[in-house]
Protein backbone atom coordinates (compact mmCIF):
# COMPACT_ATOMS: atom_id res chain seq x y z
CA UNK A 1 0.00 0.00 0.00
CA UNK A 2 1.42 3.29 -0.91
CA UNK A 3 2.10 5.19 2.66
CA UNK A 4 -0.65 8.44 1.62
CA UNK A 5 -3.15 5.86 1.43
CA UNK A 6 -5.41 4.45 4.32
CA UNK A 7 -8.53 2.29 4.27
CA UNK A 8 -10.80 4.61 5.73
CA UNK A 9 -12.17 4.09 9.46
CA UNK A 10 -11.08 0.23 9.02
CA UNK A 11 -7.47 1.59 9.65
CA UNK A 12 -8.29 2.14 13.19
CA UNK A 13 -10.09 -1.11 13.87
CA UNK A 14 -7.02 -3.30 14.99
CA UNK A 15 -5.46 -0.95 17.73
CA UNK A 16 -9.33 -0.41 18.96
CA UNK A 17 -9.73 -3.84 19.46
CA UNK A 18 -6.62 -4.50 20.82
CA UNK A 19 -7.23 -1.21 23.74
CA UNK A 20 -10.75 -2.60 24.33
CA UNK A 21 -10.26 -5.92 24.77
CA UNK A 22 -7.06 -5.79 26.72
CA UNK A 23 -9.52 -3.93 29.72
CA UNK A 24 -12.01 -6.05 29.65
CA UNK A 25 -10.00 -9.57 29.40
CA UNK A 26 -6.95 -8.12 31.36
CA UNK A 27 -5.09 -10.62 28.60
CA UNK A 28 -2.58 -8.00 26.73
CA UNK A 29 -1.36 -11.29 24.82
CA UNK A 30 -4.84 -12.25 23.71
CA UNK A 31 -6.30 -9.07 22.90
CA UNK A 32 -2.89 -8.12 20.33
CA UNK A 33 -3.15 -11.49 18.88
CA UNK A 34 -6.84 -11.28 18.23
CA UNK A 35 -6.65 -7.18 17.54
CA UNK A 36 -3.93 -7.95 14.87
CA UNK A 37 -5.72 -11.49 13.49
CA UNK A 38 -8.92 -9.07 12.30
CA UNK A 39 -6.82 -6.49 10.69
CA UNK A 40 -5.37 -9.28 8.31
CA UNK A 41 -8.78 -10.28 7.78
CA UNK A 42 -9.98 -6.66 7.27
CA UNK A 43 -7.24 -5.61 4.81
CA UNK A 44 -7.95 -9.12 2.86
CA UNK A 45 -4.74 -11.00 3.52
CA UNK A 46 -7.03 -13.89 4.36
CA UNK A 47 -5.94 -16.99 7.22
CA UNK A 48 -2.37 -16.60 6.13
CA UNK A 49 -1.92 -13.03 6.61
CA UNK A 50 -1.14 -13.39 10.30
CA UNK A 51 1.68 -15.59 10.32
CA UNK A 52 2.72 -13.19 7.44
CA UNK A 53 2.38 -10.16 9.40
CA UNK A 54 4.45 -11.80 12.61
CA UNK A 55 7.03 -13.04 10.29
CA UNK A 56 7.62 -9.57 8.66
CA UNK A 57 7.23 -7.53 11.70
CA UNK A 58 9.61 -9.62 14.24
CA UNK A 59 12.40 -10.30 11.26
CA UNK A 60 12.96 -6.80 11.55
CA UNK A 61 16.47 -5.31 13.06
CA UNK A 62 14.53 -3.23 14.84
CA UNK A 63 12.39 -6.31 16.69
CA UNK A 64 15.86 -8.13 17.18
CA UNK A 65 17.49 -5.11 18.66
CA UNK A 66 14.77 -4.69 21.67
CA UNK A 67 14.57 -8.85 21.97
CA UNK A 68 18.63 -8.91 22.63
CA UNK A 69 18.32 -6.01 24.91
CA UNK A 70 15.23 -7.49 26.93
CA UNK A 71 17.61 -11.25 27.58
CA UNK A 72 20.36 -8.91 28.53
CA UNK A 73 18.73 -6.75 31.02
CA UNK A 74 17.40 -10.03 32.09
CA UNK A 75 20.24 -11.87 32.41
CA UNK A 76 21.84 -8.52 34.31
CA UNK A 77 18.72 -8.37 36.86
CA UNK A 78 18.92 -12.30 37.33
CA UNK A 79 22.37 -11.84 38.27
CA UNK A 80 22.12 -9.03 40.76
CA UNK A 81 18.76 -11.50 42.36
CA UNK A 82 21.71 -14.23 42.44
CA UNK A 83 24.26 -12.44 43.97
CA UNK A 84 22.17 -10.51 46.39
CA UNK A 85 22.79 -7.68 44.94
CA UNK A 86 19.56 -6.35 44.95
CA UNK A 87 18.87 -7.25 48.61
CA UNK A 88 22.75 -5.92 49.85
CA UNK A 89 20.86 -2.88 48.54
CA UNK A 90 18.03 -2.55 49.93
CA UNK A 91 19.42 -2.97 53.16
CA UNK A 92 22.05 -0.77 52.60
CA UNK A 93 19.13 2.01 51.54
CA UNK A 94 17.08 0.78 54.71
CA UNK A 95 20.03 2.05 57.16
CA UNK A 96 18.85 5.72 55.70
CA UNK A 97 15.75 5.93 58.15
CA UNK A 98 13.83 6.15 55.25
CA UNK A 99 9.75 6.15 55.18
CA UNK A 100 7.19 5.24 52.78
CA UNK A 101 7.26 8.40 50.62
CA UNK A 102 10.95 8.57 51.01
CA UNK A 103 10.98 5.18 49.25
CA UNK A 104 8.72 6.55 46.40
CA UNK A 105 11.27 9.43 46.23
CA UNK A 106 14.60 7.59 45.52
CA UNK A 107 12.73 5.77 42.85
CA UNK A 108 11.90 9.13 41.30
CA UNK A 109 15.11 10.49 41.48
CA UNK A 110 16.55 7.22 40.16
CA UNK A 111 14.39 7.52 37.36
CA UNK A 112 15.14 10.74 36.48
CA UNK A 113 18.87 10.25 37.09
CA UNK A 114 18.77 6.92 34.41
CA UNK A 115 17.69 9.53 31.72
CA UNK A 116 19.58 8.07 28.85
CA UNK A 117 17.28 5.47 28.04
CA UNK A 118 13.90 4.97 28.54
CA UNK A 119 13.81 1.22 28.05
CA UNK A 120 16.63 0.88 30.75
CA UNK A 121 14.85 3.11 32.97
CA UNK A 122 11.76 1.73 34.03
CA UNK A 123 13.28 -2.15 34.29
CA UNK A 124 16.18 -0.67 36.84
CA UNK A 125 13.85 1.38 38.80
CA UNK A 126 11.52 -1.23 39.14
CA UNK A 127 13.47 -3.93 39.77
CA UNK A 128 16.01 -2.34 42.23
CA UNK A 129 13.61 -0.69 44.48
CA UNK A 130 10.81 -3.21 44.45
CA UNK A 131 12.03 -5.06 47.71
CA UNK A 132 12.19 -1.69 49.45
CA UNK A 133 8.66 -0.59 47.94
CA UNK A 134 7.09 -4.05 48.99
CA UNK A 135 8.49 -3.84 52.49
CA UNK A 136 6.23 -0.08 53.06
CA UNK A 137 3.35 -1.55 51.43
CA UNK A 138 3.65 0.63 48.20
CA UNK A 139 1.18 -1.09 45.52
CA UNK A 140 3.29 -3.01 42.20
CA UNK A 141 0.63 -0.36 40.30
CA UNK A 142 2.07 2.75 41.73
CA UNK A 143 5.86 1.51 41.63
CA UNK A 144 5.07 0.81 37.63
CA UNK A 145 3.31 4.82 37.96
CA UNK A 146 6.51 6.16 39.02
CA UNK A 147 9.20 4.46 36.79
CA UNK A 148 6.91 4.84 33.85
CA UNK A 149 6.96 8.37 34.36
CA UNK A 150 10.40 9.41 34.33
CA UNK A 151 11.37 7.18 31.46
CA UNK A 152 9.91 8.41 28.34
CA UNK A 153 9.16 11.64 29.53
CA UNK A 154 12.68 12.44 31.09
CA UNK A 155 14.17 11.21 27.43
CA UNK A 156 12.14 13.48 25.61
CA UNK A 157 13.45 16.62 27.72
CA UNK A 158 16.94 16.05 27.73
CA UNK A 159 18.88 16.83 24.75
CA UNK A 160 21.68 14.44 25.07
CA UNK A 161 19.98 11.27 24.18
CA UNK A 162 18.62 9.67 21.15
CA UNK A 163 15.68 11.01 21.72
CA UNK A 164 16.56 14.21 21.09
CA UNK A 165 18.74 13.34 18.20
CA UNK A 166 15.63 11.54 16.17
CA UNK A 167 13.20 14.30 16.65
CA UNK A 168 15.77 17.07 15.99
CA UNK A 169 16.65 14.61 12.68
CA UNK A 170 13.37 15.05 11.54
CA UNK A 171 13.70 18.80 11.64
CA UNK A 172 16.48 19.29 9.46
CA UNK A 173 15.27 20.33 5.69
CA UNK A 174 12.52 21.67 7.48
CA UNK A 175 11.76 25.40 6.89
CA UNK A 176 14.97 27.71 7.41
CA UNK A 177 16.50 24.56 9.38
CA UNK A 178 19.62 23.24 7.29
CA UNK A 179 21.37 21.60 9.36
CA UNK A 180 22.11 19.56 12.81
CA UNK A 181 23.42 22.52 14.57
CA UNK A 182 20.26 24.46 13.79
CA UNK A 183 17.40 21.60 14.24
CA UNK A 184 19.37 20.99 17.79
CA UNK A 185 19.20 24.48 18.87
CA UNK A 186 14.96 24.59 17.74
CA UNK A 187 14.85 21.50 20.06
CA UNK A 188 16.39 23.05 22.81
CA UNK A 189 14.51 26.16 22.61
CA UNK A 190 11.03 24.03 22.78
CA UNK A 191 11.50 22.07 25.76
CA UNK A 192 9.71 24.47 27.98
CA UNK A 193 7.40 24.02 25.75
CA UNK A 194 7.05 20.69 25.55
CA UNK A 195 4.58 20.78 28.88
CA UNK A 196 2.57 17.26 29.11
CA UNK A 197 6.24 15.38 29.52
CA UNK A 198 7.10 18.39 32.51
CA UNK A 199 4.15 17.95 33.82
CA UNK A 200 4.31 14.58 33.78
CA UNK A 201 7.81 13.94 35.56
CA UNK A 202 6.32 17.10 37.98
CA UNK A 203 3.13 15.07 38.45
CA UNK A 204 4.56 11.96 40.13
CA UNK A 205 6.80 13.72 42.57
CA UNK A 206 2.93 15.74 43.80
CA UNK A 207 1.31 12.24 44.17
CA UNK A 208 4.30 10.54 46.20
CA UNK A 209 4.16 13.88 48.49
CA UNK A 210 0.42 13.35 48.76
CA UNK A 211 0.02 17.25 47.49
CA UNK A 212 -1.91 15.61 44.63
CA UNK A 213 -4.00 12.86 46.14
CA UNK A 214 -4.45 9.39 44.53
CA UNK A 215 -7.14 9.16 42.54
CA UNK A 216 -9.38 6.59 40.76
CA UNK A 217 -8.14 2.94 40.37
CA UNK A 218 -4.71 4.18 42.08
CA UNK A 219 -6.57 4.73 45.24
CA UNK A 220 -7.91 1.77 45.73
CA UNK A 221 -4.50 -0.40 44.81
CA UNK A 222 -2.70 1.71 47.56
CA UNK A 223 -5.89 1.39 49.66
CA UNK A 224 -5.48 -2.48 49.87
CA UNK A 225 -1.61 -2.41 50.13
CA UNK A 226 -1.53 -0.34 52.93
CA UNK A 227 -4.11 -2.11 55.09
CA UNK A 228 -4.05 -5.42 53.60
CA UNK A 229 -0.51 -6.04 52.66
CA UNK A 230 -1.09 -6.93 48.99
CA UNK A 231 0.95 -4.88 46.97
CA UNK A 232 -0.58 -6.73 43.76
CA UNK A 233 -4.50 -7.77 43.70
CA UNK A 234 -6.07 -11.25 44.15
CA UNK A 235 -5.64 -13.00 40.68
CA UNK A 236 -3.38 -10.14 39.03
CA UNK A 237 -0.59 -12.12 36.63
CA UNK A 238 2.89 -9.97 37.07
CA UNK A 239 4.79 -9.23 34.05
CA UNK A 240 7.80 -10.93 35.01
CA UNK A 241 8.16 -14.43 35.20
CA UNK A 242 8.98 -16.59 38.43
CA UNK A 243 11.98 -17.84 37.25
CA UNK A 244 13.87 -14.42 37.40
CA UNK A 245 11.33 -12.97 40.38
CA UNK A 246 12.01 -15.96 42.77
CA UNK A 247 16.12 -16.34 42.31
CA UNK A 248 17.26 -17.03 45.87
CA UNK A 249 21.14 -15.33 47.11
CA UNK A 250 24.04 -17.74 46.33
CA UNK A 251 24.81 -17.62 50.22
CA UNK A 252 28.39 -19.44 49.99
CA UNK A 253 30.22 -16.88 47.38
CA UNK A 254 31.98 -13.39 48.50
CA UNK A 255 29.57 -11.06 47.13
CA UNK A 256 29.50 -7.04 47.80
CA UNK A 257 27.40 -4.20 46.87
CA UNK A 258 30.21 -2.70 44.97
CA UNK A 259 31.46 -4.97 42.38
CA UNK A 260 28.22 -6.67 42.30
CA UNK A 261 25.40 -3.89 42.16
CA UNK A 262 27.45 -0.56 41.34
CA UNK A 263 30.22 -1.87 39.09
CA UNK A 264 27.16 -3.33 36.50
CA UNK A 265 25.10 0.09 37.01
CA UNK A 266 28.53 1.86 36.37
CA UNK A 267 29.15 -0.48 33.47
CA UNK A 268 25.71 0.28 31.16
CA UNK A 269 25.52 4.15 32.58
CA UNK A 270 29.07 4.51 31.00
CA UNK A 271 28.82 2.37 27.66
CA UNK A 272 25.80 4.22 27.10
CA UNK A 273 26.56 7.86 27.72
CA UNK A 274 30.05 6.80 26.34
CA UNK A 275 28.91 5.55 23.21
CA UNK A 276 26.51 8.63 22.73
CA UNK A 277 29.07 11.26 23.01
CA UNK A 278 31.73 9.23 20.89
CA UNK A 279 29.57 8.04 18.54
CA UNK A 280 26.23 10.27 18.61
CA UNK A 281 24.10 6.78 19.70
CA UNK A 282 23.39 5.63 22.88
CA UNK A 283 24.87 1.90 22.05
CA UNK A 284 22.10 0.55 25.63
CA UNK A 285 21.76 -3.48 24.27
CA UNK A 286 25.64 -3.47 23.75
CA UNK A 287 25.43 -1.58 27.41
CA UNK A 288 23.94 -4.32 28.64
CA UNK A 289 25.83 -7.17 27.07
CA UNK A 290 29.16 -6.26 28.63
CA UNK A 291 27.34 -5.78 32.17
CA UNK A 292 26.02 -9.13 32.19
CA UNK A 293 29.35 -10.51 30.80
CA UNK A 294 31.62 -8.97 33.36
CA UNK A 295 28.89 -9.39 36.02
CA UNK A 296 29.64 -13.40 35.27
CA UNK A 297 33.30 -13.24 35.60
CA UNK A 298 32.95 -11.45 38.57
CA UNK A 299 30.41 -13.82 40.02
CA UNK A 300 33.11 -17.02 38.72
CA UNK A 301 35.68 -15.27 39.95
CA UNK A 302 33.54 -15.01 43.99
CA UNK A 303 33.03 -18.60 43.88
CA UNK A 304 30.24 -18.97 42.42
CA UNK A 305 29.96 -22.00 40.07
CA UNK A 306 30.13 -21.59 36.07
CA UNK A 307 26.81 -23.88 35.80
CA UNK A 308 24.98 -21.85 38.56
CA UNK A 309 25.93 -18.92 36.59
CA UNK A 310 24.68 -19.87 32.91
CA UNK A 311 21.78 -21.57 34.76
CA UNK A 312 20.95 -17.72 36.29
CA UNK A 313 21.42 -16.53 33.10
CA UNK A 314 19.48 -19.13 31.35
CA UNK A 315 16.19 -18.35 34.36
CA UNK A 316 16.66 -14.40 33.68
CA UNK A 317 15.89 -14.69 29.82
CA UNK A 318 13.16 -16.73 30.48
CA UNK A 319 12.24 -14.50 33.44
CA UNK A 320 11.21 -11.63 30.41
CA UNK A 321 9.78 -13.46 27.94
CA UNK A 322 6.15 -12.51 29.12
CA UNK A 323 7.35 -8.70 28.41
CA UNK A 324 9.07 -10.09 25.12
CA UNK A 325 5.78 -11.92 23.88
CA UNK A 326 3.53 -9.08 24.19
CA UNK A 327 6.22 -6.53 23.03
CA UNK A 328 6.03 -9.33 19.68
CA UNK A 329 2.54 -8.94 18.89
CA UNK A 330 2.69 -4.88 19.61
CA UNK A 331 5.42 -4.66 16.97
CA UNK A 332 3.24 -7.10 14.74
CA UNK A 333 -0.10 -4.25 15.31
CA UNK A 334 2.55 -1.49 14.84
CA UNK A 335 3.06 -2.81 11.24
CA UNK A 336 -0.29 -3.53 10.44
CA UNK A 337 -1.05 0.11 11.66
CA UNK A 338 1.21 1.52 9.27
CA UNK A 339 -0.19 -0.71 6.42
CA UNK A 340 -3.53 -0.28 6.84
CA UNK A 341 -2.80 3.69 6.97
CA UNK A 342 -3.82 4.36 10.41
CA UNK A 343 -2.03 7.67 10.91
CA UNK A 344 -2.75 8.93 7.53
CA UNK A 345 -6.92 8.40 8.20
CA UNK A 346 -6.03 10.38 11.74
CA UNK A 347 -4.76 12.84 10.23
CA UNK A 348 -6.89 13.57 7.27
CA UNK A 349 -9.62 13.41 9.47
CA UNK A 350 -8.53 16.31 11.63
CA UNK A 351 -6.34 18.23 9.14
CA UNK A 352 -8.99 21.00 8.42
CA UNK A 353 -9.24 22.23 11.83
CA UNK A 354 -6.13 23.62 11.82
CA UNK A 355 -5.39 27.75 12.36
CA UNK A 356 -2.65 28.89 13.57
CA UNK A 357 -4.37 29.69 17.17
CA UNK A 358 -5.18 26.25 17.39
CA UNK A 359 -1.85 24.64 15.93
CA UNK A 360 0.08 23.34 19.25
CA UNK A 361 -3.00 22.09 20.57
CA UNK A 362 -4.91 20.02 17.98
CA UNK A 363 -0.99 19.05 16.71
CA UNK A 364 -0.96 17.73 20.35
CA UNK A 365 -4.11 16.19 20.36
CA UNK A 366 -3.52 14.03 16.79
CA UNK A 367 -0.12 13.16 17.71
CA UNK A 368 -1.95 12.10 21.56
CA UNK A 369 -3.96 9.92 19.40
CA UNK A 370 -1.76 8.54 16.62
CA UNK A 371 0.64 7.40 19.75
CA UNK A 372 -2.04 5.85 22.00
CA UNK A 373 -3.33 3.92 19.31
CA UNK A 374 -0.51 2.42 17.59
CA UNK A 375 1.94 2.44 21.23
CA UNK A 376 4.97 4.29 19.64
CA UNK A 377 6.50 7.77 20.44
CA UNK A 378 8.87 7.77 17.46
CA UNK A 379 6.48 6.52 14.87
CA UNK A 380 4.57 9.30 16.22
CA UNK A 381 7.32 11.67 15.32
CA UNK A 382 8.23 10.49 12.26
CA UNK A 383 4.39 11.05 11.16
CA UNK A 384 3.96 13.88 12.73
CA UNK A 385 7.01 16.23 12.55
CA UNK A 386 7.38 16.73 8.70
CA UNK A 387 3.37 17.55 8.66
CA UNK A 388 3.08 20.02 11.69
CA UNK A 389 6.37 21.70 11.28
CA UNK A 390 5.82 22.92 8.00
CA UNK A 391 2.46 23.84 8.95
CA UNK A 392 4.02 26.05 11.88
CA UNK A 393 6.46 27.52 9.78
CA UNK A 394 3.78 28.57 6.93
CA UNK A 395 2.05 30.26 9.60
CA UNK A 396 5.34 32.55 11.01
CA UNK A 397 6.04 33.58 7.25
CA UNK A 398 9.09 30.84 7.49
CA UNK A 399 10.84 32.52 10.72
CA UNK A 400 11.58 30.29 13.47
CA UNK A 401 9.17 31.52 15.98
CA UNK A 402 7.52 30.68 19.66
CA UNK A 403 4.52 29.46 17.39
CA UNK A 404 7.34 26.74 16.02
CA UNK A 405 8.81 25.71 19.18
CA UNK A 406 5.12 25.47 20.23
CA UNK A 407 4.47 22.86 17.79
CA UNK A 408 7.53 21.15 18.16
CA UNK A 409 6.83 20.77 21.53
CA UNK A 410 3.76 19.11 20.76
CA UNK A 411 4.75 16.73 18.63
CA UNK A 412 6.73 15.09 21.00
CA UNK A 413 4.35 15.67 23.75
CA UNK A 414 1.90 14.42 22.61
CA UNK A 415 4.21 11.20 21.42
CA UNK A 416 5.22 10.54 24.93
CA UNK A 417 1.60 10.72 25.91
CA UNK A 418 0.79 7.44 24.29
CA UNK A 419 4.25 6.12 25.00
CA UNK A 420 3.57 6.36 28.68
CA UNK A 421 -0.12 5.26 28.95
CA UNK A 422 -1.12 3.29 25.86
CA UNK A 423 -1.23 -0.49 26.64
CA UNK A 424 0.55 -1.43 23.18
CA UNK A 425 3.23 0.47 24.55
CA UNK A 426 7.00 -1.02 24.80
CA UNK A 427 8.22 1.87 27.34
CA UNK A 428 4.49 0.91 29.54
CA UNK A 429 4.91 -3.15 29.16
CA UNK A 430 8.55 -2.77 30.74
CA UNK A 431 7.37 -0.41 33.23
CA UNK A 432 5.31 -3.41 34.38
CA UNK A 433 8.16 -5.41 33.87
CA UNK A 434 10.52 -4.07 35.64
CA UNK A 435 7.41 -3.56 38.82
CA UNK A 436 6.43 -7.42 38.45
CA UNK A 437 2.91 -5.71 38.18
CA UNK A 438 -0.46 -6.91 36.28
CA UNK A 439 0.24 -4.87 32.99
CA UNK A 440 -3.82 -3.99 32.53
CA UNK A 441 -3.93 -3.01 36.35
CA UNK A 442 -0.50 -0.79 35.92
CA UNK A 443 -1.94 0.87 32.85
CA UNK A 444 -5.35 1.44 34.24
CA UNK A 445 -4.43 3.06 37.75
CA UNK A 446 -1.91 4.79 35.51
CA UNK A 447 -4.09 6.67 32.74
CA UNK A 448 -6.68 8.63 34.89
CA UNK A 449 -3.15 10.84 36.09
CA UNK A 450 -1.55 10.96 32.35
CA UNK A 451 -5.31 12.03 31.46
CA UNK A 452 -5.08 15.15 34.04
CA UNK A 453 -1.83 15.94 32.96
CA UNK A 454 -3.45 15.77 28.90
CA UNK A 455 -5.68 17.92 29.85
CA UNK A 456 -3.80 20.38 31.32
CA UNK A 457 -1.21 20.31 28.62
CA UNK A 458 -4.13 20.85 25.84
CA UNK A 459 -5.68 23.87 27.86
CA UNK A 460 -2.37 25.15 27.87
CA UNK A 461 -0.94 25.14 24.32
CA UNK A 462 -4.76 26.56 23.73
CA UNK A 463 -3.74 29.73 25.74
CA UNK A 464 -0.06 29.72 24.15
CA UNK A 465 -1.94 29.64 20.41
CA UNK A 466 -4.11 31.96 21.06
CA UNK A 467 -1.84 34.28 22.40
CA UNK A 468 1.14 34.22 19.61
Amino acid sequence: MDNMEHLGAISILPATIAIILAFITRNTVFSLAVACFVGVLAMGSGLLGFPTLLKNSLGSTSFSWILLLELFIGVVIAFFQRTGAIRNFTLWVEKKALTRVKVQLVGWFMGMFVFFSDYFSPLFVGSTIRGLTDKFRVSREKLAYIADSTSAPVSVLVPITGWAVFIAGLLIGIGPIENAEQAMSVFVHSIPFNTYALLAVAMVGLVILKIVPDFGPMRAAEKRAQEQGKVLRDGADPLMGEELTDIKPHEGAGTGLLLNFFLPVFIVIGVAVGTFVGMGSAKTMEAFLCAAVVSGIVMRLQGIPFNDIMKTATSGMKGVMPAIIILAFSYALNQLSKDMGTAKFIIEATQSWLTPALLPMLTFLIAAIIAFSTGTSWGTFAIMMPLAAPLAFSFSANEITPLVYATVAAVAGGGVFGDHCSPLSDTSILASTGAASDHIDHIKTQIPYALVVALLSTLIYLMIGLSL
